[in-house]
C-alpha cells in the first residue's frame, strides 16, 4: 500500500496544500489566498478565521479531487509564515483580534521605548535577534496595550498568544494541543535560544504573560491529531511543524554547516546552517533551524521585508505591469546605461541595515527612465538585498559560500536569477519545484512516520543552474550604485550604515 503525506504551507499571501507520495512526488496541490488588510497607516493584518477556513476548504478539495484513498494518507507536516502574531481565547479558540503580519511595523514605538531602557543587548544575547518591531514579541505587546478583548482575556487568564503554527494547531485539535516548536518560537524574541525556553524577563519586558504562551516541543514530535472538521473519517497525525524558511532549508537538504538558501516569497529569508551551536552577529540574526530527534540545528539569517511584494507593488499599486509574469520581459528591455535604483524600504529596512525609519526611494532617474527601467530596478533590489545579507553572513562566519539554493515563486524569473548570480558571484540553483516549504515539512513528517525510510528526498530534486556572466569591473560599478542608494536612504533619516 502506498503512503502519502500532506504538506500544508500557510504563507503570507495564502495557503497551499500539497500531497506527496512515498517517493516525494507531488500528486496534488491547491491553494487559496486570503485578504491583505492594509489600513491608511500601512498596518498589515490577516483574518485568522479566514485562514483557518481556507485550510478546511483546501482539505475538502484534496479529499474530493486528489484521486487518492484517504486511508492511504499517513499524516501532515505544517509550515507557516513566521513572526506574525495571533491572539485567541483559551476556552473557545475564538480569535480575539486580527493577526498582525510580520511585515507590519506598528509596534515601532514600543521597540524604541525598550531601546531607551537599554534591553537591546539582553535581547540579542538571549534570542539571537536584533530588537525590532519585525519580530512577534513587540506585536503581541501592542495587542495587549491596544486591544480590549486581548486585555480582558489576559486579566481572566483566558489568553492564548503565539505564532501561526500554534494558532492552527489549536484550532485543528479543538484546543487539545497548545504547542509550538523551536524554529517558530525562536522568531518571537521571547525565546532564549541557548536554553530553548521562554525567557521570563523578556516576557516581562514586553508585557507578555508567560502563561499565554504554548509549550515548546521538538520540531518532529507528534503535535496532535485532526480530522479537519470531520472531512477525514480518521484523525491524521500532525508530525512536523516548522517556520516556512526553516522548512525550505530542510527541504533543500541544507543539513551541513555552511549550506545556504534564499526563500524568495513576499519577503525573503537568506539562511545558512551554522551547526549545533548559536553564533552571534551584529548584522544578521541567529535563530533555530530545527530540533529533530533531540539534535539542535542553528541558523544565521537575514530577512528582507519586500522581495516578491515589490513585484506586487508594481502590479497592484503602480500598475506598471498587469502580472508578475510580465516583469522579466520588461526588465530585459531596460536601457543598460540607466542607473535607476529602488530601495524598497516600504516598512523600513531589516538585515543587515536595521533601519526601521527608512523610507522607500527611487534614485538615479533621468529623463530616459521609463517603465522598463523602474521594473528592472524593482527586480534588482531583491538581488542586491540578498547579496548584502550573504556578505554579512560570510564575513561573520568566515565560511565562503559557493552555491546559493533558492526557492519561491519569484525564482521562475530567469532575469532575476541570472542577476543574482552576477551580483553575488555564486552558482544559483533553482529546484524543479517551487513549494520547498511544504516539501520540507512533508519530508520531515514522513521521516518521523517512517513513510520514507532511508530515502533522502532532497537528493532527487533537479536544479537549473545559473552562473555569473559579467566581468568584475561591471559588477563593482553596479554594486557601488546600490550602496550609494542605501547610504542616501539611511542618511535621510539620520542613520549612517
Amino acid at each position: 500500500m502506498s503512503n502519502y503525506v500532506i504538506g500544508i504551507d500557510q504563507s503570507t499571501q495564502g495557503t497551499k496544500v500539497l500531497l506527496f507520495d512515498d517517493l516525494g512526488n507531488i500528486v496534488y496541490k491547491q491553494s487559496r489566498s486570503h485578504a491583505q488588510i492594509i489600513n491608511k497607516d500601512g498596518w498589515i493584518s490577516h483574518d485568522l478565521d479566514e485562514i483557518y477556513q481556507n485550510v478546511i476548504l483546501l482539505m475538502n478539495d484534496l479529499v474530493q479531487n486528489a484521486g487518492v484513498p484517504v486511508k492511504e494518507i499517513s499524516g501532515i507536516g505544517l509550515s507557516v509564515q513566521r513572526e506574525t502574531a495571533a491572539a485567541w481565547a483559551k476556552d473557545t479558540g475564538k480569535s480575539l483580534t486580527k493577526a498582525i503580519v510580520w511585515q507590519d511595523g506598528r509596534a515601532v514605538d514600543i521597540v524604541e521605548l525598550l531601546q531607551k531602557k537599554g534591553i537591546a543587548h539582553e535581547v540579542k544575547a538571549k534570542t539571537g535577534l536584533t530588537l525590532s518591531p519585525y519580530f512577534t514579541a513587540a506585536k503581541l505587546s501592542w495587542m495587549l496595550k491596544n486591544v480590549p478583548e486581548v486585555q480582558t482575556a489576559a486579566i481572566n487568564h483566558n489568553l492564548c498568544m503565539g505564532t501561526m503554527d500554534t494558532w492552527l494547531l489549536y484550532r485543528l485539535t479543538h484546543g487539545h494541543a497548545f504547542k509550538t516548536e523551536p524554529s517558530n518560537a525562536s522568531r518571537t524574541q521571547l525565546l532564549d535560544i541557548n536554553k530553548v525556553a521562554w525567557d521570563s524577563s523578556l516576557c516581562h519586558a514586553f508585557g507578555v504573560p508567560l502563561e499565554a504562551l504554548a509549550t515548546i516541543e521538538q520540531s518532529n514530535t507528534l503535535f496532535g491529531k485532526t480530522d479537519f472538521e470531520g472531512i477525514f473519517p480518521k484523525a491524521l497525525p500532525i508530525h512536523c511543524m516548522l517556520g516556512d524558511s526553516q522548512a525550505a532549508l530542510y527541504g533543500q537538504g541544507c543539513e551541513n554547516i555552511g549550506d545556504v538558501k534564499a526563500t524568495i516569497g513576499t519577503g525573503s529569508s537568506v539562511m545558512m546552517n551554522i551547526g549545533d551551536k548559536p553564533v552571534q552577529s551584529s548584522d544578521v540574526v541567529t535563530s533555530i533551524g530545527w530540533k529533530i530527534n533531540g539534535q539542535m540545528t542553528y541558523v544565521a539569517e537575514g530577512n528582507i521585508n519586500y522581495a516578491g511584494a515589490v513585484v506586487q507593488w508594481l502590479v497592484n499599486d503602480l500598475k506598471l505591469i498587469d502580472s508578475a509574469n510580465q516583469a522579466e520581459a520588461l526588465a530585459r528591455q531596460a536601457i543598460p546605461e540607466d542607473h535607476t535604483c529602488l530601495v524598497p524600504a516600504f516598512s523600513g529596512l531589516g538585515a543587515p541595515y536595521w533601519n526601521t525609519r527608512a523610507k522607500a526611494t527611487l534614485t538615479g532617474m533621468t529623463r530616459t527612465t521609463g517603465r522598463p527601467e523602474v521594473v528592472r530596478a524593482a527586480l534588482d533590489s531583491i538581488a542586491f538585498q540578498i547579496n548584502d545579507i550573504l556578505n554579512a553572513i560570510d564575513k561573520k562566519l568566515a565560511i565562503k559560500t559557493h552555491v546559493l539554493k533558492v526557492d519561491g515563486g519569484v525564482t521562475a524569473n530567469a532575469y532575476l536569477m541570472q542577476f543574482q548570480s552576477d551580483m553575488s558571484n555564486l552558482v544559483v540553483d533553482v529546484p524543479d519545484i517551487e513549494e520547498l516549504s511544504a516539501f520540507g515539512v512533508a519530508y520531515c513528517a514522513g521521516r518521523s512516520m517512517m513513510v520514507y525510510g532511508n530515502l533522502q528526498l532532497n537528493k532527487v530534486l533537479r536544479y537549473h543552474e545559473y552562473r555569473r556572466t559579467i566581468n568584475e569591473d561591471r559588477r563593482q560599478v553596479i554594486l557601488k550604485n546600490w550602496q550609494q542608494a542605501i547610504e542616501q536612504v539611511c542618511q535621510s533619516v539620520g542613520v549612517t550604515k
